[in-house]
């Protein structure tokens, strides 16, 4: 699923960056810019699986919750840190344009931290809380409540319950106002985007229970079922369903397309695991599975070949055939670069293990 999400951030940036105004006009880059409307979810929503499977781990070892807070939340600020690097990083290279504000952009990394930050503080709360040996139950409900709180919030957070009255550093984490005096929909705020991590934080704990072990096809079976079934209830909602808002942007801030969303995400991990079970298995190497297991290099380094000073194409100045090519070439070079930092590190190990063995030797 992570290599699924560079593949579609990957077209969605290159796209972004390279079409011409008269390009930018068409039907093709408007589904292009639709499909962009899922790597952020896709990431944030694997973050909270990987979460929930961390938090298992941790349980299962015997960790108390304040020791598994501080384990989980450390992990989260370092994400948090390697997104402020990467903004500093954008800054450097663009110095001369770049306004010193996009120093505090909040940017997709910036949001992984948060979000693991406040799950760990969650699961914190949950499990400090909890009278029963049993905890997976409630984390999950617990999440699923919180993913909804965010969702429900949301459109308030941008409108009428702005808090206009904080520092607009911090105002933008909560509804991302930037410094532009409005809420930009181009950033990743808490609302709505943390949803997503919290979304996937319930489905991770879901997949720990003893049934879904003993029955894994028929689980990812349901989950797309369900997910399809999100999908249809989040359609009739936004069409039937009286405004709860008196302010409503569907594309940005609306409840119902967070939840067709995570319908998508359901119905894509249930297509990745069959994925993952009956072709990559008979393949062998998948690319996709490449482009996952290096995501953040990819990221961070694509971003530069698309819109920094290093843009392998003019910018906003290209045909769509054009622009595909280099969506192609820059697919080729992410995934070259995934190969050779997977063998670097690969070859490091061995050279540890080579050097324990001589050192016990």
């Amino acid at each position: 699923m992570r290599g699924l999400a560079c593949v579609l951030m990957f077209q969605t940036h290159c796209y972004d960056g390279w079409l011409s105004p008269q390009a930018r006009k068409t039907t093709f880059f408007m589904y292009s810019q639709l499909g962009g409307t899922l790597p952020a979810p896709l990431f944030l929503f694997l973050a909270g699986i990987s979460f929930a499977l961390v938090i298992d781990k941790l349980v299962g070892k015997g960790e108390g919750a304040t020791q598994i807070a501080i384990t989980t939340i450390r992990r989260g600020a370092e994400i948090f840190g390697l997104g402020l690097l990467f903004r500093l990083q954008e800054y450097l290279i663009a110095w001369g344009w770049a306004p010193w504000s996009d120093l505090l952009r909040v940017d997709i990394l910036n949001t992984i931290g948060v979000s693991m930050m406040l799950m760990g503080v969650f699961c914190w709360v949950v499990l400090a809380a909890r009278t029963r040996d049993t905890v997976r139950v409630p984390l999950e409900v617990a999440a699923v409540g919180g993913a909804l709180a965010i969702a429900l919030l949301t459109p308030p957070l941008w409108t009428s319950w702005r808090p206009d009255w904080l520092p607009w550093p911090v105002e933008s984490y909560v509804n991302g106002v930037h410094n532009l005096g409005e809420p930009q929909a181009w950033l990743f705020p808490i609302f709505p985007w943390t949803a997503f991590a919290f979304a996937g934080l319930a489905v991770g704990f879901a997949l720990q229970s003893t049934w879904v072990k003993l029955h894994e096809g028929r689980a990812f079976l349901f989950t797309g079922v369900a997910g399809a079934v999100v999908l249809v209830m989040a359609r009739w909602l936004d069409a039937h369903a009286p405004s709860l808002y008196p302010t409503y942007d569907f594309w940005h801030t609306s409840p119902n397309f967070f939840l067709i969303r995570v319908g998508w995400l359901l119905m894509i991990l249930s297509a990745s695991y069959g994925w993952c079970r009956w072709v990559t298995t008979k393949r062998g190497f998948s690319p996709l599975i490449q482009l996952g297991q290096t995501s953040l290099l990819v990221y961070w380094v694509h971003i530069e070949f698309v819109y920094g000073r290093v843009s392998i194409l003019p910018k906003h100045a290209e045909t769509i055939g054009l622009a595909t090519v280099g969506l192609l070439t820059i697919s080729a070079m992410m995934l070259a670069l995934s190969i050779a930092r997977t063998k670097l590190k690969k070859r490091r190990a061995q050279s540890v293990a080579m050097a324990g063995a001589a050192t016990a030797s």
